[in-house]
C-alpha cells in the first residue's frame, strides 16, 4: 500500500520513470559501502523525520549451516570474540528488521506544543484560523530552541486577546511531559524491531541516528535508554539515502516506465495536482496586486508628512482607511485575480483624482529641477575641450547653496560612473573630472560640510585614477592616486589604487610598500592579497634577474 502511495504521488507530480528502493536497504548500503570493516557487525539505524520514524537492524547475513549451530557456538564466539581466529566466515551485511510508525515525527511535536498552549492560555484559538497558524509556526521554533536550550520563549504576534501579542515559555521537561506519548511509542517501536531481528542490545556494535528528529534531546535520551548505548554516531546524514539507492545492486522494490497507462487513481490524482498549481499560480498574482495596494496607501500616508504634503485633502485619508477595512475583509479574501485587477485600476484614478494637486505640484518641481539640471549639463558640454581628457576649465562661480553644488557634483559622479561601467573611460574621465572642480567651489562650510566634501573628493580621485589605468595612461592615473592619498594617506583603497599604478609602471618597490601598508589595516582583503602576490613574484623575478647579471659581469 505504501509503495502503490508513492507511485501515485510519483505521477501526480509530474515524474513518468520511477524506480522505488526501500529507505532502510538504501541506509544498509550506504553504510556497508562506508564501513565495509564492520559488515559483520550489528548495527540499528533510526531515522526520525518530520511525519515518519523509521527503526532498523542490520547485521550479517547466515548461512544455513550458521543459523543451525548458532546455538551450539554461542558460548565459544562469546569467549572468542576478540580472536580474529574466531572469525571465520566474512559476512555479508542486510537488513535483518525495520518497523515504520506513521505520525510519530518531528512535526508531531509542533502539534503537541500547540496543544499545550491553546488548552491552558489560548482556548479561543482554532487550528484552522490565521492567528492558529501563527501559534503553530511559533512552537516550530520553540521546539528549535529547546533543542538547543534547556529553556526557552517565543512571542507571537496577534494570537491573545485583542490581538495582543503573547510570550510563550517551556523548558524540555515540559516537552518531555507533552510529548509523553510519543516516548513511548518510539520505545515501544524500537523494542519491537529488535524483536524482529532476533537481536539484543547488548549485540549491538552502533546506533546511527538521521533525520530532523534525532536531535531533539528527548528522542536522543530514549534511543540511548531503549538500546543501552551511552554514545549515538552520526556519519550517516540525510544524502546516505541517496547514496545507498545509487549503488548497483540496490534492489528495485517497485517501478514505473512513461509506457505504463496510469491507473484511474493516478489520472485523478495528477488532476487534482494540475488545478492545485493553478491555484497557486491564481494565488501569487492576487497577493501581488494586493501588495500593490497596501504599498500604495503606505505611499500617500508617507508623503503628508513631506513636502506639499499640506495639498493633500482630508477626504484622501477617509478613502484610504475605507480602502484598507476592505483588504481585510472576506469580499478581498474571496475575490478572484480579474476582480483585484479591476479593484486595483479604481484605486490607482480615485487617489490620483484625489491627490492632483499635490502630484501636479511635485511634477512640475522635478520638472524644473530636471529643466535646470540638463541646462547646466549643456553649458558643461559646450565648455572648451582643447585640455588633456576632460581637465578643462569651468566658468561656473556662483556661490551655490552647499545642497545645490553637492547635486552638481553628485550628477556629474553619477554620469560618470554610468559611462565607465559602459566601457566610456574617456567621457568618464570627463565627468569625473567636472565634478571634482565643482568640489572646489563650496563656500562657507562647516567642518562637518567639509568632512563630507572631503570623502567625495577623495572618491572621485581614486575613479580618476581607475579611468586613466584603464586608458593605459599612468601618469595621470599616479597624479590623481597621488591626490587621493593627500586626503587621506592611511586609506586602504587609495593605496590598493597607487599600488596598482606602480604595478602598471614596474615600480615593484612602490607597490610592494602600498600594499603592506593596507594590509597592516585590512590584513583579509582579498584584492589586496592577490595584488601582493603578483607584487612578490616580480620582485622575485627582478631579484633572479640581478643575480644573474652579477654572476654574468663577474664570472
Amino acid at each position: 500500500e505504501a509503495q502503490q502511495e508513492w507511485m501515485d504521488a510519483a505521477y501526480a507530480a509530474g515524474v513518468q520513470d520511477v524506480q522505488l528502493v526501500d529507505r532502510s536497504v538504501a541506509y544498509q548500503a550506504a553504510y556497508a559501502r562506508k564501513f565495509p570493516q564492520h559488515t559483520d557487525k550489528y548495527v540499528m539505524i533510526v531515522d526520525m523525520g518530520h511525519t515518519e520514524t523509521t527503526v532498523s537492524v542490520l547485521g550479517p547475513e547466515k548461512t544455513e549451516e550458521e543459523k543451525e549451530g548458532e546455538e551450539t557456538e554461542k558460548e565459544e564466539v562469546a569467549t572468542e570474540e576478540n580472536s580474529a581466529d574466531a572469525k571465520n566466515v566474512q559476512s555479508t551485511m542486510k537488513v535483518l528488521a525495520c518497523r515504520r510508525q506513521k505520525g510519530l515525527g518531528a512535526g508531531v511535536v509542533d502539534v503537541r506544543l500547540w496543544k499545550h498552549f491553546q488548552s491552558t492560555k489560548l482556548q479561543s484559538l482554532t487550528p484552522t484560523s490565521r492567528a492558529g497558524h501563527r501559534l503553530l509556526a511559533g512552537m516550530t521554533k520553540l521546539k528549535q530552541l529547546l533543542s538547543q536550550l534547556p529553556e526557552g520563549s517565543v512571542t507571537v504576534e496577534t494570537v491573545g486577546p485583542n490581538d495582543t501579542d503573547v510570550t510563550l515559555e517551556a523548558n524540555r521537561q515540559l516537552l518531555v511531559e507533552v510529548c509523553s506519548k510519543d516516548v513511548q511509542a518510539l520505545t515501544n517501536l524500537i523494542q519491537e524491531t529488535f524483536k524482529a531481528a532476533n537481536v539484543e542490545p547488548s549485540q549491538l556494535y552502533s546506533v546511527e541516528v538521521v533525520g530532523g528528529g534525532c536531535r531533539m534531546p528527548w528522542v536522543k535520551k530514549v534511543i540511548e535508554q531503549a538500546t543501552k548505548m551511552n554514545t549515538l554516531s552520526y556519519t550517516l546524514d540525510d544524502t546516505s539515502a541517496a547514496l545507498g539507492a545509487a549503488l548497483n545492486p540496490c534492489p528495485v522494490v517497485a517501478s514505473r516506465t512513461a509506457g505504463v497507462d496510469p491507473t484511474d487513481e493516478q489520472l485523478a490524482l495528477r488532476s487534482a495536482e494540475e488545478t492545485m498549481a493553478k491555484l497557486d499560480h491564481d494565488l501569487r498574482l492576487r497577493s501581488g496586486i494586493l501588495n500593490q495596494m497596501e504599498s500604495h496607501i503606505l505611499g500617500l500616508r508617507s508623503a503628508k508628512h513631506e513636502k506639499h504634503g499640506d495639498l493633500l485633502p482630508g477626504d484622501l485619508f477617509t478613502y484610504l482607511d475605507a480602502l484598507e477595512d476592505w483588504l481585510f475583509s472576506t469580499e478581498a479574501e474571496e475575490a478572484s485575480y480579474d476582480a483585484l485587477q479591476s479593484k486595483w485600476q479604481e484605486v490607482r484614478s480615485k487617489t490620483d483624482e484625489l491627490s492632483k494637486s499635490y502630484n501636479d505640484k511635485v511634477e512640475a518641481e522635478r520638472s524644473a529641477k530636471e529643466a535646470e539640471m540638463e541646462a547646466e549639463a549643456k553649458q558643461a558640454q559646450k565648455e572648451r575641450e582643447g585640455q588633456e581628457d576632460g581637465d578643462e576649465e569651468d566658468h561656473d562661480n556662483r556661490r551655490l547653496p552647499k545642497k545645490r553644488r553637492m547635486e552638481i557634483v553628485m550628477k556629474n559622479k553619477n554620469e560618470g560612473g554610468e559611462l565607465f561601467s559602459g566601457g566610456n573611460y574617456k567621457f568618464a574621465a570627463a565627468r569625473y573630472a567636472k565634478a571634482l572642480s565643482h568640489c572646489a567651489k563650496f563656500v562657507d562650510l562647516s567642518p562637518e560640510d567639509q568632512e563630507e566634501v572631503n570623502a567625495v573628493k577623495l572618491t572621485l580621485n581614486m575613479n580618476l585614477a581607475l579611468a586613466y589605468l584603464k586608458m593605459k595612461n599612468v601618469d595621470q592615473a599616479l597624479r590623481y592616486a597621488n591626490d587621493a592619498l593627500v586626503i587621506d594617506e592611511n586609506h586602504t583603497k587609495a593605496l590598493y589604487r597607487r599600488a596598482s599604478v606602480y604595478y602598471e609602471k614596474k615600480n615593484w618597490d612602490g607597490a610592494s610598500k602600498d600594499v603592506k601598508k593596507a594590509l597592516k589595516m585590512t590584513p583579509d582583503d582579498k584584492a589586496l592579497l592577490k595584488l601582493q602576490e603578483k607584487v612578490e613574484g616580480q620582485l622575485k623575478r627582478q631579484k633572479l634577474k640581478e643575480k644573474k647579471m652579477a654572476q654574468k659581469m663577474f664570472g
